[in-house]
């Protein structure tokens, strides 16, 4: 278990990592924060709940997981702590929301309003920021460099 935890703290002290790692997790606070607080014109936690699993079909677990992943995950990622695991998290997301709902409408997202839903990508921009991350670790400046230092 200890190895396990040094692997997920470890990181690469650079500055360029450091800058997927902060614009990653400032691009999915927002949307986090909508979710879970109502912020940004969101609907809060209920109502989320509640369109993630009537209108989404969406297993409870799975829209509890959406928000929890992108409110904390996203705040953890901007602290650079246990970034590796939370940047996982959103590639799993993601890459589900990919298959699941926007798949069918393309690449390109609905800027004019002329397609039925959201291209992937914006989804794919989050994934390959996140990968960055999952595979060099937070960068300079964060929690995870100071735990793995002592």
């Amino acid at each position: 278990m200890k190895k396990l935890v040094t692997q997920l703290l470890k990181t690469n002290p650079n500055i360029g990592f450091s800058i997927a790692r902060w614009t990653l997790g400032l691009v999915i606070f927002p949307h986090g924060a909508q979710k879970l607080l109502g912020l940004f014109g969101g609907y809060g936690y209920s109502a989320t709940i509640e369109s993630l699993t009537t209108q989404m079909g969406l297993p409870s677990i799975v829209a509890f997981s959406v928000i929890m992943i992108e409110f904390f995950g996203s705040i953890s990622l901007v602290l650079g702590f246990f970034s590796r695991f939370w940047a996982t998290t959103l590639v799993g997301m993601f890459t589900g929301i990919i298959i699941t709902t926007q798949l069918e409408h393309g690449f390109f997202m609905n800027w004019f309003g002329n397609q039925r839903g959201e291209g992937y990508e914006y989804s794919l921009l989050i994934i390959g920021l996140a990968l960055s991350v999952v595979i060099n670790g937070s960068g300079k400046w964060s929690i995870d460099g100071l735990i793995s230092k002592k």
